[in-house]
């Protein structure tokens, strides 16, 4: 199962000068499945890397289980990250959801507050969605 630890920067202002780390590791389920998990704490300084990461995982599955359930923070920024994923998701024809944590659940109220990115509460649950389960998305009449 591969991995990546990448270390946060502290800010000049922290009074703890420990750091702080995203962990990244990606499980295959079966031949078309992968569940990435992120612990830790995403930000600017690290989204950009999850994008990778995910894609990454993307290219080999056909559905992608995103575990954030044990994010600590979630910045603002990282909502990029998400819909990035979301949009090589749907041109690759590929099913996804969203395992998040209540730092994320905060940052998805605000950055998608019509709910358009598919979310579960636990990975059991994303695993046993079955395709038709996709929530429909609005198209603008023409």
């Amino acid at each position: 199962m591969p991995t990546i630890s990448v270390p946060k920067r502290s800010s000049p202002h922290s009074g703890s000068h420990a750091r702080q780390h995203a962990h990244f590791t990606t499980e295959r389920i079966n031949t078309t499945t992968a569940v990435v998990t992120v612990h830790g704490d995403l930000d600017a300084s690290n989204a950009g890397l999850l994008t990778d990461y995910a894609l990454k995982a993307l290219t080999r599955n056909t559905k992608l289980v995103l575990d954030l359930s044990d994010v600590a923070f979630f910045g603002a920024a990282c909502f990029t990250t998400l819909h990035t994923l979301n949009v090589r998701c749907a041109g690759a024809d590929a099913e996804w959801v969203v395992v998040p944590s209540k730092a994320v659940t905060r940052v998805l109220r605000i950055c998608d507050p019509d709910s358009g990115l598919t979310t579960s509460p636990d990975v059991a649950s994303a695993l046993s969605r079955k395709s038709d389960q996709r929530p429909l998305q609005l198209v603008e009449n023409t």
